[in-house]
């Protein structure tokens, strides 16, 4: 269309030096003989904005306001820049229009106006607006049961994770939870299960241990008591049989003691009731240790050996380290076999200080060996008894260690007996 009225304004410059309304005839004659796009309405207008050519009864003029024409008279400087036009949709119509100067001897003496309505690209525009109306109707109504769906299933399982956190806070440990998926709900469900696994695995073992614990305090109350009552219920009881008992009541209440001395350790060790810790030389920790058990040794014709190397050095206190070498040395010799030895070596591999106690017992079956530092277990229980153990001092020595940040291992040895070896980091030196 700007093209159009630009050949327009061409063929007038070439005609007419000015335009006025007398010469309407003349430029009609020129416009009908260019070709002009079918449906659109020329309009000509002279250097004072006058509309001198409206074959269409000045319809430009009765619908779009005269200051565009205006526009085009005033421009100071005569380029293309002079040209106007511009496009829009109304009333299910799309009208176009442009403005261009007509100019003669550099000065412009009028205005050619080309405009047209295009009631079939209305209707398309009017279609695609309907498109477009229904089809975000339809995003719409989609993205909500899509957006409902989802906050539908997120809710289900969150308020299945409520209840089973509901279910565990009452004490119902074997509650699980099935969710499926991968997203984050579900490795949340998979930690759940994970938590209630081990709520159910220490429920276990606390109810086992209050179980064990019970029946070893109540083993030696119950011979105590019977050998009190056979004293107090037997009135020509021989003074001989009457030392026995006694000596007897003596023996289990010494173990007796024993057992809640191990308990209180192992209380202290739970809760987490550590001294300060300092740097202790683990050398003059066995020494003391070896030394307290020489008797129980020599008792059961066990010789104690030792390789003690210097230097070995690691943050803990006296308290701990010792509890860790006293059971370690002592379920060595009560285990072994009579006229036999137990071997203690001490050395520094690396950063590490090593600590490893063997002896030629019976070992322990591979069934066993994974179970020797669980509170109360005992491989056989009649030996065991017999030995004064209960089945506390190993349990000890792991948590000591676990609490240390060492570690701690059980191993069998070919030769028949057990090897016990516990690493610590050797302490650092101010």
């Amino acid at each position: 269309m700007q093209s159009q009225a630009s050949l327009i304004a061409a063929y007038l410059e070439e005609t007419f030096d000015s335009l006025a309304a007398e010469d309407e005839e003349r430029i009609a004659i020129i416009v009908s003989q260019l070709e002009v796009t079918g449906g659109a309405h020329v309009v000509i207008a002279d250097s004072e904005g006058n509309i001198i050519y409206d074959p269409s009864g000045r319809f430009l003029q009765n619908n779009f306001p005269a200051h565009y024409i205006k526009m085009v008279l005033e421009e100071n400087e005569i380029s293309s820049s002079n040209d106007i036009s511009f496009s829009m949709f109304s009333d299910g119509a799309f009208t176009s229009t442009a403005f261009t100067p007509v100019i003669s001897q550099g000065i412009v003496i009028g205005v050619v106006s080309f405009h047209e309505v295009d009631t079939d690209q209305g209707s398309l525009m009017l279609e695609m607006q309907n498109t477009i109306r229904n089809i975000s109707i339809i995003v719409a109504a989609f993205s909500v049961v899509i957006v409902t769906l989802i906050i539908w299933s997120v809710m289900r399982r969150v308020t299945s994770i409520m209840k089973a956190v509901k279910s565990v806070r009452e004490g119902e440990y074997s509650y699980t939870i099935d969710m499926s998926g991968s997203d984050e709900l579900a490795l949340l469900g998979d930690e759940f299960n994970s938590l209630t696994g081990r709520l159910r695995e220490t429920d276990e073992v606390r109810r086992r241990f209050v179980a064990d614990a019970s029946h070893e305090l109540k083993t030696p109350l119950a011979t105590i008591r019977l050998l009190s009552d056979s004293i107090l219920q037997s009135d020509d009881i021989e003074p001989e049989t009457v030392q026995e008992f006694i000596g007897d009541i003596g023996m289990e209440a010494e173990r007796l003691s024993r057992t809640t001395g191990k308990l209180m350790t192992l209380t202290r060790l739970d809760s987490q009731i550590n001294d300060e810790m300092t740097t202790v030389d683990m050398k003059e920790a066995v020494i003391a240790a070896v030394r307290m058990l020489k008797p129980l040794a020599a008792g059961n014709n066990i010789l104690l050996r030792t390789h003690l190397g210097d230097g070995c050095t690691i943050r803990a206190t006296e308290d701990s380290v010792h509890h860790i070498i006293y059971n370690i040395i002592e379920n060595a010799i009560k285990y072994n076999q009579p006229d036999s030895s137990v071997f203690v070596r001490l050395e520094q591999v690396d950063d590490l200080i090593v600590l490893s106690v063997k002896d030629r017992g019976v070992g322990v079956p591979d069934e066993d060996l994974p179970y020797i530092f669980d509170r109360f277990y005992r491989v056989d229980k009649a030996r065991s008894r017999d030995a004064g153990g209960s089945g506390l001092g190993l349990a000890i020595v792991k948590d000591t260690v676990r609490d240390l940040e060492g570690k701690v291992t059980a191993e069998r040895r070919k030769n028949g007996g057990m090897t016990f070896t516990v690493e610590f980091k050797k302490a650092v030196a101010n």
